[in-house]
């Protein structure tokens, strides 16, 4: 609770909502606000702002606010010069504030303004000087920024520790985004999703404007948008690559940091949500008085008929409005009890997630705001699915993250929801967060697990073999439980947040100096190998064995069971100068840099990717759809998986417990479990694939029968032209030399 000398100073403030000394503080007086009249009643379904035919046939909107513990609502509109007329919802049915304005029509500009008691100290943070974003606006026209007039409180009080309880009459209607009316009549009819099963996926990490901003091949005018991304020579080089879905960062309209404002930066990623109706407004060519939505619609189609999918990485564990002394931008102002988890002290918010708030699932209307989200992403605007950032906070009951949690049950059991792609990154920051390996069925999940075992072999820092065996395999140890598959490992080297690729083999210290947060900021365990030089080098062999290192991450990616993910640009050597956590860096340090196409050595390792992303989808064996047994199958003793020693002998227990930079996986293709379309047995080549992360060659027995007579090379990663690789065939038997940290893939022939 607040201390009584903290009510004290701000004495005259509470409950009263006067605001006076608020006002005198800054230093002016309220205008007069707009005469008021009352909308026709309309109806409480559905919410937000949906353009129809009312009574006696007259055109206009139907407005629908749920404000729990409010007083009144008024809907405010907007014309062009920002002139503001106001309109009283005086239906009230079940918590919903509703009504029908005639003459409405789409593209028309709007906010709300919420009465009710100011008194911080109980969680009550009414203020109708403060216009509100409608949650469910499916269009926002103009940019957040956060001047003072935005805050609830008085965000320059003097006395900064009861700064939030004291209230800032100053109208923000002139500083904030309005929310704008869209008519929707497209029924997708000329969609075709393309339905790609799990096991079969490769997902490709990017980001709207960074993907496209530096595009040669597309136009000025549409690079960083929805329209660059949906232009032929954006989608040729995801369909060269091979890749099955884009991951879209997020495209939820999001605003920026005030600490970022304050230093010129801007938020780039978008991790900091304001409407989870609205595709981001920043990222629109065609403009952003609802154009962005059709726009946004052209792009799924588009990369629909390139035969990918459409991921939207989503935050609705947080809002862009921070804790207590965050601005006022819609829930806040909404019903802040109602919208948000609050400590026992109500004036303090609870945060799972490091950014200041977090929304209380467990409240029916806040689960019907994030599921009707999510079904309008999919029914009305054609996306596939979705990542969940920091999915265990969604999962949290009251306190503890539960798996029986209300959000977790109405995804299992929505008609809707259930069909499309789900990933979880099952931690928080929270107590207990850490959740890989618990989210249920019909989930699929990050595995950090699997990234820090890969980049621990290949800087051969990993005491043994026995965590790379898991992680190479599907993590059975992780997800063999309830049902559910290997793909529920979504196997990542990299992702946006921390080191690109390049970087990783590059540099082993951050170097985030350029987000003014004198680097402090991202993480410190980068389990990162430079090579033996930090930063960029000229030491020819200092970058020959990073691009060694390079083909050796993406190799063992590849051919690992699970769903690979790639970020982009990684394929063809994009850095970020030794940026681990570059969310503020909207410039050349995020976008991918495409002139690095025109460097052989970069063209080459884009080569290879998309080679071994050609091989996985030519071979099952390689995107299994079940775990391995390890047993043997039929008598002469061929297991569907086996592990081997450079000595050709199959791992012992001893063998696992043993440090070792060598492990050689053997995967066969008679013993793939389940069938095809036509009920037929599934059949392919069989695989033994070599892991060398060794600083010197090493002798390798290649396995004889019953695992093969003969093989031929496949990939060598030691090559920087894998032209010469393929056709090279060894005998069983044979004892060949592996490189210094290589990865040789060769296909069993006989």
């Amino acid at each position: 609770m607040s201390s009584a000398a903290e009510q004290e100073a701000v004495a005259g403030h509470r409950a009263t909502g006067n605001g006076r000394q608020a006002a005198a503080v800054n230093g002016a007086r309220r205008a007069a606000p707009p005469p008021t009249v009352p909308a026709w009643p309309g109806a409480p379904t559905p919410l937000g702002a949906r353009f129809r035919v009312g009574p006696d046939g007259v055109a206009g909107t139907n407005f629908a606010l749920w404000a729990g513990g409010a007083e009144g609502v008024e809907l405010c509109l907007f014309d062009e010069t920002g002139r503001e007329s106001r309109f009283r919802l005086a239906e009230l049915t079940h918590e919903i504030w509703h009504g029908f304005v005639p003459g409405v029509l789409p593209g028309q500009r709007y906010g709300y303004r919420v009465h009710g008691r100011w008194d911080p100290w109980t969680g009550a943070r009414w203020n109708p000087a403060k216009l509100l974003l409608d949650p469910y606006a499916r269009a926002v026209d103009g940019d957040f920024g956060l001047p003072p007039e935005v805050y609830g409180h008085v965000r320059d009080w003097p006395q900064q520790h009861v700064a939030d309880t004291v209230r800032d009459d100053r109208d923000s209607a002139p500083y904030v985004p309005k929310g704008v009316v869209v008519h929707d009549d497209d029924d997708w009819a000329d969609d075709r999703r393309p339905k790609t099963p799990w096991a079969d996926s490769v997902i490709y990490e990017l980001h709207v404007k960074g993907f496209t901003r530096l595009h040669p091949g597309i136009p000025e005018e549409l690079r960083g948008t929805y329209a660059g991304l949906a232009h032929p020579a954006a989608i040729e080089h995801l369909v060269k690559l091979g890749v099955t879905a884009v991951e879209l960062l997020p495209v939820h309209q999001f605003a920026h940091e005030d600490h970022l404002l304050r230093r010129g930066l801007r938020n780039y990623w978008g991790y900091n949500s304001i409407g989870y109706f609205a595709p981001h407004a920043g990222y629109a060519a065609s403009g952003t008085a609802g154009q962005q939505v059709g726009e946004f619609k052209r792009m799924v189609r588009a990369l629909h008929a390139a035969g990918i999918e459409v991921i939207l990485d989503v935050v609705y564990n947080h809002t862009a409005e921070a804790g207590e002394l965050g601005p006022t931008l819609s829930l806040k102002g909404i019903d802040n009890r109602g919208y948000y988890r609050l400590q026992d002290d109500p004036r303090r918010y609870a945060d799972y997630t490091g950014c200041g708030n977090t929304l209380h699932v467990v409240q029916p209307h806040v689960l019907r705001l994030i599921t009707d989200s999510l079904r309008y992403w999919v029914t009305e605007m054609g996306v596939d699915g979705f990542r969940f950032d920091l999915a265990a906070a969604l999962a949290r009951s009251m306190h503890d993250v539960d798996m029986l949690s209300p959000f977790l049950a109405v995804i299992a059991q929505d008609p809707v929801l259930r069909r499309v792609k789900l990933i979880a990154e099952p931690w928080d920051v929270g107590s207990g967060g850490y959740q890989v390996g618990a989210f249920p069925p019909l989930w699929t999940e990050w595995n950090d697990r699997y990234r820090n075992a890969v980049r621990d072999f290949w800087r051969h820092a990993l005491p043994d073999v026995r965590e790379m065996g898991y992680r190479l395999s599907g993590s059975s140890d992780l997800y063999a439980w309830g049902g559910r598959r290997p793909y529920a490992s979504v196997n990542f080297v990299t992702a946006h947040d921390g080191f690109t690729l390049r970087d990783l083999v590059s540099y082993e210290r951050k170097h985030n100096e350029a987000n003014g947060e004198g680097n402090r900021d991202g993480t410190d365990d980068n389990r990162a190998w430079n090579c033996g030089a930090e930063g960029e080098s000229d030491d020819e062999g200092v970058r020959a064995l990073r691009r060694r290192q390079l083909r050796n991450l993406l190799t063992t990616l590849l051919l690992s069971t699970g769903v690979p993910m790639l970020v982009a640009g990684d394929e063809l050597g994009r850095t970020q100068r030794g940026s681990n956590n570059a969310y503020c860096q909207d410039n050349e340090i995020s976008w991918l840099d495409w002139e690095l196409l025109e460097d052989p050595g970069w063209q080459a390792l884009f080569a290879l990717t998309s080679r071994l992303i050609a091989l996985r989808h030519r071979h099952p064996v390689l995107r299994r759809r079940a775990f391995f047994s390890g047993r043997a199958q039929t008598a002469d003793g061929l297991r569907d998986l086996a592990w081997f020693t450079s000595r050709g002998t199959e791992m012992t227990e001893q063998d696992w417990y043993a440090p070792a930079a060598t492990l050689g996986m053997y995967l066969s293709g008679r013993d793939i479990p389940g069938r095809d379309e036509r009920g037929e047995q599934i059949l392919d080549d069989s695989f033994l694939a070599v892991l060398h992360a060794g600083e010197g060659p090493v002798n390798f027995a290649l396995p004889g029968p019953p695992w093969a007579e003969r093989y031929e090379v496949v990939v060598d990663t030691s090559l920087e032209e894998q032209g010469e690789a393929p056709g090279v065939e060894h005998r069983a038997g044979t004892e060949i030399t592996m490189p210094a940290r290589a990865v040789l893939l060769l296909r069993v022939t006989g």
